[in-house]
């Protein structure tokens, strides 16, 4: 018997990984890894990264990566209104096949790293960032939704375990970086799910994990503290395995004298010995706002 024609993109299940490998061969689409393409074809992560958004009506989301337009749909049909992004030329005209004659899609051909973030998330824009990131920019999307001015309220994302322990790693932990700093000052950042590499076509050699980042505002900011302190945690955390009194006397132009750096932890109640993982997002603000000028907002 003749081999079973390949789906349809319209018609394609596309949490079957059968379907699925079947129509990326009928469009002679190699996944890439340099573009981190891993399609998600499991269908209760697909519902529970839905769930784990938790979007209001009509909410207006950014997808980064829409792949084959399976979280796409589901956003869709969830009552979302979904900026899609992708750069592979190959996968666009599938998404428009499948996805542009319904309400409330858009698609955008370009490279995440190259978005207005500040524009995709003015008034009136985004307000959510859905997506499963692609892992080769994953973190570095992350970083500038959430430093652009008017930051998405949430980021729902499956992206590279690893990742997402990174983001979430609590003060006193061997994985916090800069990166948990930045982000923990605005969001509360918990795992929901696990997402192991049967979850994907092609597997990947890694587990993923379904990642929620919900706005607070705890700490709030002027944008002149919120840049020294992003800039001064990223020099600090050069030299994780430093203490900050020794660090920041080569930090360039945030260099200090360690007596200067010992007198500003012991201002935050920490013991002149910390490192800098052991400083939660508090302590970071407390402990930069002494290299603020005097008459800074806030210093």
């Amino acid at each position: 018997m003749p081999p079973a024609a390949a789906p349809e993109p319209a018609a394609a299940n596309l949490c079957s990984p059968r379907e699925v490998s079947a129509l990326l061969r009928a469009r002679g689409i190699r996944p890439s890894k340099a573009l981190g393409q891993n399609f998600l074809v499991d269908r209760h992560v697909l519902d529970r990264i839905v769930a784990a958004a938790d979007l209001p009506p009509g909410a207006r989301v950014l997808e980064v990566g829409a792949g084959l337009g399976v979280l796409t749909s589901a956003l869709l049909d969830a009552g979302a209104r979904v900026t899609a992004v992708e750069k592979d030329p190959a996968l666009q005209p599938i998404l428009r096949e499948r996805l542009g004659a319904r309400p409330g899609f858009e698609l955008v051909c370009g490279d995440a790293l190259a978005l207005d973030y500040a524009a995709l998330f003015a008034p009136g824009a985004c307000t959510h960032l859905v997506s499963n990131l692609p892992y080769s920019v994953g973190s570095r999307v992350v970083v500038a939704a959430a430093t652009c001015p008017r930051p998405p309220e949430r980021m729902t994302l499956l992206l590279q375990k690893e990742v997402g322990d990174r983001f979430a790693a609590p003060e006193g932990s061997p994985g916090r970086g800069a990166v948990s700093v930045w982000l923990q000052r605005l969001y509360d950042v918990s795992a929901v799910r696990e997402g192991p590499p049967a979850c994907f076509v092609p597997r990947p050699e890694v587990t993923s994990v379904v990642l929620v980042l919900a706005r607070h505002g705890r700490h709030p900011l002027p944008p002149a503290h919120d840049a020294l302190l992003r800039d001064l945690s990223r020099a600090a955390f050069l030299h994780r395995r430093k203490q900050l009194a020794a660090s920041l006397r080569s930090a360039g132009p945030l260099s200090r004298p360690a007596d200067f750096v010992r007198d500003a932890l012991a201002a935050c109640g920490l013991p002149p010995t910390a490192r800098p993982e052991e400083l939660s997002v508090a302590q970071w603000i407390g402990f930069s706002r002494r290299w603020l000028p005097p008459d800074a907002p806030g210093a």
